[in-house]
């Protein structure tokens, strides 16, 4: 049986730097994208699954195939997300839906899914924002969605922890992928922080050297945001 790292949200700018990085430590990983295709995740120790983790029977699906695997699930990132900006007036009830289902609702099936199956010593890392304990005017759904999961990160921390399971969460606040880098100003990207040095963060949370770790938000904005 050998131990895998499932890591959701893999065809995403982030996704796709902490695969990189447990990758190169040695981990064998399950990229799961809505759409399965490797892209540029095709690569040794790398297999891609599909699944919509916005929909429960997808996500059961795609545990039961795991399941099946004979491998065994040791870490999970939730690493689906993205932004739509909105204040709470402006924002109507499907932009709602499609901001609190891509950031919320794909951690919460999810983190449901693997707390049934991880055994002691295994983790979870969410992917939250900064904008969960700072957020402003201009991004209601999003920052109320990322909220959440840090709510969920904390209050399955408490129910996992007497089974040895962890769960964390990381903050990033401006992340310098190709699509910042296409929407927002200069002035804004001057404090960005690379993708790389978020997934790494990731990767120590995912590893015994992080097991005296649970429960925690982890600040990843760097030092001048």
């Amino acid at each position: 049986m050998t131990d895998i790292a499932v890591v959701n949200g893999a065809a995403g700018a982030l996704g796709r730097a902490v695969v990189r990085a447990l990758v190169a430590r040695g981990d064998h990983v399950v990229a799961v994208t809505r759409d399965g295709r490797p892209g540029d995740l095709g690569t040794d120790g790398v297999r891609v699954e599909a699944a919509d983790l916005t929909a429960p029977d997808q996500v059961e699906a795609l545990w039961r195939r795991l399941d099946e695997s004979g491998d065994r699930p040791r870490w999970v990132v939730n690493a689906a997300g993205g932004y739509r900006p909105g204040s709470v007036v402006e924002t109507d009830p499907d932009g709602y839906r499609f901001v609190h289902d891509l950031n919320l609702v794909t951690a919460w099936w999810s983190c449901r899914a693997a707390a049934t199956r991880l055994s002691a010593g295994g983790g979870i890392v969410n992917v939250a924002s900064r904008s969960a304990l700072v957020g402003g005017a201009g991004s209601a759904a999003y920052t109320v969605a990322k909220a959440g999961v840090v709510r969920l990160t904390t209050v399955l921390a408490a129910e996992l922890a007497g089974r040895g399971v962890r769960v964390n969460a990381v903050l990033p606040s401006v992340i310098d992928t190709p699509a910042n880098r296409d929407t927002m100003s200069r002035e804004a990207m001057r404090t960005a922080v690379p993708t790389d040095d978020v997934a790494a963060v990731v990767s120590f949370l995912c590893s015994d050297a992080a097991r005296a770790v649970t429960g925690a938000a982890i600040p990843t904005y760097g030092t001048t945001s």
